[in-house]
Formats: structure tokens, sequence, C-alpha cells
């Protein structure tokens, strides 16, 4: 399968998934609590008020008071994205096509999903309701939901395809319908990240340089002419600009119109993973070989921290607004300056 090979050149959750067993649904019920989960695979923390979660390898779940906290899971699929909508409604989405729901803010988790067969991750997960929501993931994976995640309709984007697949797919469906739906969907790139902007607008970003608006919560997506044909692995929304991150250090920021992007150059080429917002004039991006990067709003860069010997994929803050970084080493405390 795909997710058997080692491609540790960049640390998106997908591709730390290629590095760690995937767990099939069919063959465990659910991730038992471990001594030593804060220490392993962590890829995301969310926060929603006073609500903080993350999740990771293994099914790892885990929910924060005055200190992270394992809780119970319903799989051993490997977990890559989280979101709170609110305190309380949560969900979380991983490999085996799984999709978790909580809601109780975290402390206990129910199935949604899963489907050993489709044999593609989730990437990402966004709710734009307590009812209306979408997840998406590797080769054009797409799933949404109208009742809360009760039931769940996939999507094909196809107008994400280059002009020349559409094309091939089009012939190939006048004369094989079942070839047909088996290359459509294979031929669409990793869908990595998708957020909402303050206009409303989506904007999802992945492989081969994808980078895609939606003025209709992603039921259609327009591309945008992106200056960067790589991998992009992640959108950080702030007051000073909507910035894309990306593979060898490639980092780009808008000021909110999606058509003009500016690189900001930085002093390492480490993939870069996650982010935070700290301030009205601040950004702080977490990636490979440790990295923790703050970005000004006049496009100042700094090397806070460089942690040898492991890749950071998410920073987030606690309930007392401490920084966490997560990664390959699990969760660490960042010192505050």
């Amino acid at each position: 399968m795909w997710f058997s090979m080692l491609r540790l050149v960049a640390l998106s959750s997908l591709f730390i998934a290629s590095a760690f067993p995937a767990y099939s649904s069919e063959e465990v019920v659910g991730s038992d609590k471990q001594p030593l989960a804060t220490h392993s695979l962590v890829l995301d923390i969310a926060k929603q008020g006073e609500t903080v979660i993350a999740v990771g390898d293994r099914g790892h779940l885990f929910h924060f008071t005055d200190q992270w906290q394992q809780v119970s899971s319903p799989t051993r699929a490997l977990l890559t994205k989280a979101t709170l909508l609110t305190p309380e409604l949560g969900w979380a989405v991983g490999h085996d096509a799984t999709i978790l729901h909580t809601q109780d803010g975290g402390k206990t988790w129910a199935k949604q999903m899963s489907s050993a067969e489709i044999e593609k991750p989730f990437l990402d997960v966004l709710f734009f309701d307590a009812q209306q929501g979408i997840a998406i993931g590797a080769y054009g994976l797409f799933y949404r939901t109208l009742d809360g995640g009760k039931q769940w309709q996939q999507e094909f984007h196809t107008e994400l395809l280059y002009e020349e697949d559409q094309a091939y797919l089009e012939e190939l469906k006048a004369e094989d319908e079942s070839l047909y739906l088996q290359e459509r969907s294979t031929l669409l790139p990793h869908f990595n990240r998708v957020v909402r902007l303050a206009d409303n607008r989506l904007l999802m970003v992945g492989e081969l340089g994808l980078a895609a608006v939606s003025q209709d919560h992603g039921l259609s997506w327009q591309r945008i002419d992106f200056p960067y044909e790589g991998s992009l692995f992640n959108v950080l929304v702030a007051k000073q600009g909507i910035y894309v991150l990306g593979l060898r250090g490639n980092l780009f920021k808008s000021d909110g119109d999606l058509e003009q992007w500016q690189e900001i150059a930085l002093t390492t080429n480490s993939t870069l993973n996650g982010g935070i917002v700290l301030s009205d004039d601040k950004v702080r991006l977490v990636g490979n070989g440790g990295v923790v990067i703050d970005v000004t709003a006049d496009d100042s860069v700094e090397l806070v921290a460089q942690r040898q010997g492991e890749n950071l994929v998410s920073i987030g803050k606690d309930t007392t607004g401490k920084l966490w970084l997560a990664g390959t080493k699990g969760f660490v405390a960042l010192q505050q300056e």
C-alpha cells in the first residue's frame, strides 16, 4: 500500500504516516492507554476556549487539564488532525479514512467513520457549524456531512485536476466507467489543509503547488495561480496576512486577495509544518529539524529555537497560555521569552 513507503523528506502528516504502521480498524477495536504516549508521535494540537486536545500515533487522543492526559480511543489508526467547533464539540481524523467525534470537549470519543479498504488518510477536518463539515485527505479524498457526522458522503472535485487530466477522464468515462471511477480517485493531488477565511471563503492547499479557493463551503473550487509548484502543508491566518507553509522552507504571504503572493526568505530550508498566531504582528512557525521560527508583520525572521533530532509538526497553547510543541518526540513545553 502507498503509505508503507518510507518518505521522511517532508513531515506533513501524510509523510509522517509513511514511517509508522497504520492499524486497520478491522484488526483492533481501539487504542489502550500507554504510559509513554505523551512522548510518542503527536501530530496536532487544537484549542477552543478552555478546551485543549491533541492527536497522534496509534489512535492516541489527549486532553489537557493541568497537564496532558491520554484518554481512551475507539481506534488505533494514526490520527493526523483535530478541530474544535466549540469547547464541547470536536472531531479528529486520520488513517483508514477515520473520523472521530467528541461531545464533551475531548474527554470521550466515538467513531463516526472508518474504512481500511479506502487505504487513504484524512489529513484535515473543518466544520462550519454543528451539522455541516468536510474532511479532506490524500489523493483528493473529500467527504462532507450535513448532519454532524452521522453520515458522510464522498465528493470528487475534478475541477482541481489539470486540464489534460480532465480531458483524459472524460475520454475514459465514455469508454470504461469502472476504470474511470478507479482513475478518478488517484489523479487528484493530496489535499493537506483547508481553512476558513475571515470573509467565509475556504482556502485549501496540497501537493504539486495546489492552492484553491471556494465561496460555497467547498462545493466548488477554483485553483489559484500559486508561485510554487512543490508541496504546501499548512495555512496560517493572521491579522498581518495569510501565510502558506511548504516544503524545504518555502513560505508565502498574501494580504488576503489570494492573487498576489510574496515569498518570505528564511535562513533554513527545513520543511514547515505548523504555526500559531502570537500577536497582531507576529506568528510562530515550526518544522522539520526541530526549527521554531518567528515571522513579524514586516517579514523579519528570527530562529527562536532548533531542537536537534526531532521534527515538529504542531504548536499550541494550553489553558494557562503556555506554548507546547508537538512532533516526533511528543509534547515539549516551549520556554517563553
